[in-house]
């Protein structure tokens, strides 16, 4: 069956679909039915089913003969650290520590957050949770205490699991002091703080409430995995950039798990065995799609990295881990490639190494420009595929589905919506828009499995931030259009859209032309506050290391791009040439930060960015005449 064929399936038929697609996860109980419609706003996918995902991830693919193989390699460029975990270790050191979890009381349906740099130890707590029921609610490591304390106010867990510190490049981060101020700060108390003690720094445990990973681990009795609900919850994952109280996008187990494992196949066409490697952090949703669950589900090898596409060591580290662990498919947002590409923009340091199992490269996260997409596949000479999704989502909303059929790759474009999401570009009154006509990307209710289920503690922040705003879809919050061959166009957030003089134009757009200029790197577009026209844009770029043009030619050559590839109706006047770009700890830009900052008003440092001096840099730039 073609892709057109299966698309057409999923969407006239997905009880049909679904059904089938269940059938490729090991279910303790099988469900019978597979949709169950609970109002116009929810439904619950495979509702009389009962798993366990943990058991799935591991003891799965134990039971299929994989023992031996894999399951994860943890590779640490800032401590010179590589560590390899079989399917039957690693399924013995999560056995031991929810043994441990539950030794301290944690139960099927208690919360625990987990606030871990990226070692194995954070991989290895979150699929404990799972295996005992329990709800893990993963938080990036290093946020600031203020918000980790809000996001355990809002999960109530059981207990906190954390490290003595993370490392950033060469930094030590002592985690301990944050988790113990977030804590002081935080209305509920855990029951307990399990601490795992890193060479790098060690820290202090509090009398009768922390507990050392070691002696908790060694006293433990290994857990076998308990049985859960489809619909019951897995994970509560908390989306980056909140302000004020916390929006907790929850996941189910049933749904998730089969939604994932098409995934693998549909989006990523991965095998078992393969070596799949997502450049994230399991701090942010595609760790934990695609670093700890959509890899296990799928009986592939996932490379857990502890580490930057630069300065650890160099350009060149996402190359050597390639070459070193012989990497199949590699995912990785944009940013990253623009980072090396900045670095490196003959790409030496690819040549340097010998990366002949790679066979596909995929990035999501942010756009995709068309200027970043001709490096990599020029250098790399390998399909670099690009596809779109969400926290909400868990899994590509478009793609390109090679798993079905290899379709034409259009540069700029997420490709064709995935099997089971009936994508379609609306206005505000629901009404669809022409081809090639922008407005806001919606999509069709119901959603299929492994969307999140809700918010937790607040069921009517979901159906008012996500349903309300278009009855009878899910609003994506994105703006963009779809070609008349049905390829979507995500070109922004559709408050990233401005109004220039009563033309609704998109940033994406500009952004677009600015980077394909030879000498930029990366940048962005925001629209700043104009008394006449309503708004207008400027433009923020980094430039090349090898570029020697001069900042005011740079700025005559950008606008003239844009008015020729756009309009004078654009009335783009202003790029500014800055060291870096304001960004969160995933590779956003903080879009938001900046319009503040061009428009005078006040703005604040959030706790997702990556590095706040940047802002300050940038406020300079700002409030000394440039704009």
């Amino acid at each position: 069956m073609d892709y057109r064929a299966t698309w057409d399936l999923s969407i006239n038929a997905p009880e049909q679909f679904w059904g089938e697609q269940a059938q490729h996860i090991h279910w303790l109980t099988p469900p019978k039915t597979i949709f169950r419609a609970v109002d116009a706003a929810h439904g619950e996918w495979f509702s009389d089913g009962t798993l366990n995902s943990s058991d799935l991830a591991l003891d799965a693919n134990i039971r299929a003969g994989r023992g031996a193989q894999h399951a994860l390699i943890y590779d640490s460029p800032v401590t010179n650290t590589v560590r390899y975990y079989t399917y039957t270790e690693l399924k013995e050191e999560v056995a031991r520590f929810a043994g441990a979890l539950r030794a301290e009381g944690v139960q099927k349906g208690d919360r625990v957050v987990i606030y871990m740099p990226m070692i194995p130890q954070a991989v290895i707590a979150m699929l404990a949770c799972a295996r005992l029921g329990a709800v893990h609610s993963t938080v990036f490591g290093g946020f600031a205490a203020g918000e980790l304390a809000a996001r355990i106010d809002d999960a109530a867990p059981k207990a906190v699991v954390t490290a003595s510190c993370g490392i950033e490049v060469s930094k030590i981060i002592a985690y301990k002091p944050l988790v113990d101020e977030a804590l002081r700060q935080a209305r509920h108390q855990p029951d307990c703080c399990i601490v795992f003690q890193r060479p790098e720094a060690t820290a202090t445990l509090v009398a009768g409430r922390d507990k050392d990973w070691g002696e908790v681990m060694a006293a433990a009795h290994p857990a076998d995995p308990v049985p859960v609900a489809a619909t019951d919850p897995l994970y509560i994952l908390y989306t980056s950039g909140t302000t004020g109280k916390p929006k907790g996008v929850v996941r189910d187990n049933g749904g998730h798990a089969v939604a994932l494992r098409y995934s693998m196949s549909l989006v990523y066409d991965a095998r078992p065995g393969d070596v799949f490697w997502a450049a994230s952090d399991v701090g942010w949703v595609v760790g934990h799609s695609y670093i700890v669950y959509g890899p296990l589900f799928a009986g592939c090898t996932s490379v857990l990295y502890e580490g930057k596409p630069v300065k650890t060591p160099d350009a060149g580290a996402f190359w050597r881990v390639c070459q070193d662990h012989k990497v199949n498919l590699l995912f990785a947002a944009p940013t990253a490639f623009r980072a090396i590409r900045k670095e490196d923009p003959e790409a030496d340091q690819l040549h340097r190494y010998q990366i002949p199992a790679l066979k596909r490269i995929f990035l999501a996260g942010e756009r995709l420009d068309p200027a970043t997409y001709d490096w990599l596949r020029e250098c790399t000479h390998l399909p670099v595929l690009d596809h779109w999704w969400q926290t909400e989502t868990g899994w590509a909303i478009c793609c390109n589905p090679i798993g079905i059929e290899m379709m034409t790759v259009k540069p700029g474009s997420a490709s064709l919506p995935s099997p089971g999401y009936n994508v379609q570009v609306v206005d505000a009154a629901g009404r669809q828009a022409g081809a090639g006509e922008q407005g806001r990307i919606a999509i069709k209710l119901p959603l299929p499995p492994g969307c999140l289920t809700t918010v937790w503690g607040d069921d009517g922040r979901y159906r008012s931030t996500y349903l309300d705003p278009i009855p009878g879809y899910y609003d994506s919050g994105d703006s963009g259009y779809i070609d008349e061959d049905g390829y979507v166009f995500v070109m922004g957030r559709t408050d990233d859209a401005i109004n220039v003089a009563g033309h609704r134009l998109s940033t994406g757009q500009m952004e677009e032309v600015i980077a394909s200029h030879p000498a930029v790197a990366e940048c962005c577009v925001v629209g700043t506050h104009d008394g006449l026209k309503g708004q207008l844009p400027l433009g923020l770029v980094l430039v090349k290391d090898s570029a020697t043009i001069a900042p005011d030619e740079l700025e005559e050559e950008l606008i003239d791009m844009v008015r020729e590839k756009i309009g004078a109706l654009a009335c783009f006047q202003r790029a500014i040439v800055v060291e870096r770009l304001p960004k969160t700890r995933s590779g956003k830009i903080l879009r938001r930060i900046i319009r503040q900052m061009a428009d005078g008003e006040p703005w604040s440092a959030p706790s997702t960015i990556d590095d706040p001096a940047i802002l300050e840099e940038i406020n300079q730039r700002l409030s000394g005449g440039e704009t």
